[in-house]
């Protein structure tokens, strides 16, 4: 064996595609795209996922719980938490006991959230106060075209749908910016300090509305809620309960004169999702261990909260899946323990994104240890800040065996880290799996412009992601 062959080099991944995989990378780019324009929000991502999930034979997992439906090998399972996360599995031969071979992605995006009081008129404009939600660069929120997305839950039960922005003929909204002439002393400022967060107050209208009775109300914010109750059948005080959600009113789309990029909202992390989601859908056989990916919410604000990571409500379907189990098959078992070998015995890919080299800004990275678009889907053995801070970090033997699979399935992937040392950093939920005694490694799509408005990626790392995933869960 010659020194060249001792040595580690990676490569962009499309120097050693045939055109079967370029075509298939073309062909999955497109439905990726569709995919961003319908789920921007974690209530959309369930709601696409629950939908296509039905039509490709998957029952509830509720009906299982409640005796209607019996665990066997093969059954295909989702189970949907306050429709913001969700569950998806296909019982595998093997007792669950053993582990299963699971991908978890978040569906949530950093955004722009309503105030529970958000409608005010000033100067005869009507505006909407809003809070931001996840890590940001305020300034990137502004001039941008915005869409409004949400639910209005009324008193009497009603659940409303609210999409405003997205169709040619929606309007959209703005956060208005201060002009070059008179931004002088703006620019002097910090980026942090460039627009506040008070300052991110979205134009809902200019319009005022007219009455003939001297009782009504009237003026431009009148006329706001005049049309949003024509519309939708909601009142002021419906925002108090309101989840609405900012998002840009961008269609993704392929960047680039050879379309070798994607552009779109919230690829941090629908990327993810969206290719462990279709790994799964392409399990034809019965697999040996059950093989499940986990969609969870409120990732980009510490995974707090019952749909976050952090809730007991994964704990909970491990328990449930042994107890049906045991359930189907006579057993005499203890479910509390059966759960806690299940999860110990789980092997977890926490499926999040990370930061590509961005010639614009080599800086901040370090060349040898950072993630390139174009060379496959990137691991981090561990996140965390500066001294490993708040990371989990996979074993020796765990990732070799993930590497093993990869290798004999020709998967292009490669290393990274989250930029130089001390620089910053970043997390995931791979630290609350190993919590409960997973072995877990991160993995992911390799993004240029996290957290903006519009991020971009490489299709050829998407596609290799999507086959990395289906790899692991049908090989590991």
């Amino acid at each position: 064996m010659g020194i060249k062959n001792l040595e580690y080099k990676r490569e962009v991944a499309w120097y050693s595609m045939d055109d079967v995989q370029k075509n298939a990378t073309d062909d999955f780019s497109k439905g990726y795209i569709d995919f961003l324009n319908k789920a921007k929000t974690e209530r959309e991502c369930v709601r696409e996922m629950t939908s296509i999930a039905k039509a490709e034979g998957f029952v509830d997992f509720q009906d299982v719980i409640d005796g209607k439906a019996t665990l066997k090998a093969g059954l295909k399972i989702y189970w949907t938490n306050r429709e913001k996360a969700m569950m998806m599995a296909i019982i595998g031969k093997e007792n669950p006991i053993n582990g299963l071979n699971m991908v978890g992605a978040h569906i949530d995006a950093p955004r722009l959230d309503f105030r529970p009081q958000p409608l005010y008129e000033d100067h005869d404009m009507a505006l909407a106060k809003t809070h931001y939600y996840g890590g940001i660069k305020k300034y990137q929120w502004v001039s941008v075209p915005l869409a409004l997305h949400g639910v209005v839950c009324k008193k009497d039960g009603t659940k409303i749908i609210i999409n405003i922005g997205e169709e040619a003929d929606d309007p959209i909204f703005v956060i208005n910016d201060l002009l070059p002439h008179l931004a002088y002393e703006q620019i002097e400022k910090k980026a942090s300090d460039v627009i506040s967060a008070e300052g991110l107050n979205l134009v809902m209208g200019s319009l005022p509305y007219y009455s003939n009775d001297p009782e009504d109300a009237k003026g431009v914010k009148a006329n706001v809620l005049r049309l949003l109750n024509e519309k939708y059948g909601i009142s002021e005080r419906d925002f108090n309960f309101a989840e609405i959600e900012i998002v840009p009113a961008l269609p993704a789309r392929y960047v680039g004169l050879d379309k070798g990029m994607i552009g779109g909202y919230a690829q941090d992390d629908k990327v993810c999702a969206y290719t462990a989601f279709k790994a799964l859908l392409e399990i034809d056989d019965i697999p040996a261990k059950t093989c499940a990916c986990y969609f969870s919410d409120r990732e980009e604000v510490g995974s707090m909260g019952n749909t976050g990571a952090r809730a007991n409500w994964l704990e909970n379907f491990f328990f449930e899946l042994c107890n049906a189990y045991s359930v189907a098959n006579d057993g005499k078992i203890d479910i509390a323990v059966a759960a806690r070998r299940s999860m110990t015995s789980t092997a977890f890919l926490s499926a999040d994104v990370t930061a590509a080299f961005d010639p614009n800004f080599p800086e901040v990275s370090e060349p040898m240890n950072t993630a390139y678009c174009g060379m496959g889907i990137a691991f981090e053995k561990y996140t965390g800040h500066r001294g490993k801070s708040g990371a989990s970090e996979a074993s020796c033997e765990f990732f070799t065996g993930i590497a093993k699979v990869l290798d004999d399935a020709g998967i292009p992937w490669q290393l990274t880290e989250m930029g130089k040392l001390d620089k910053g950093g970043g997390g995931t939920i791979a630290q609350y799996m190993t919590d409960l005694g997973m072995d877990v490694i991160d993995c992911g799509t390799p993004v240029l412009s996290m957290h903006s408005p519009y991020e971009v990626t490489s299709k050829v790392d998407v596609y290799w992601t999507y086959k990395a995933y289906l790899a692991f869960f049908m090989n590991y």
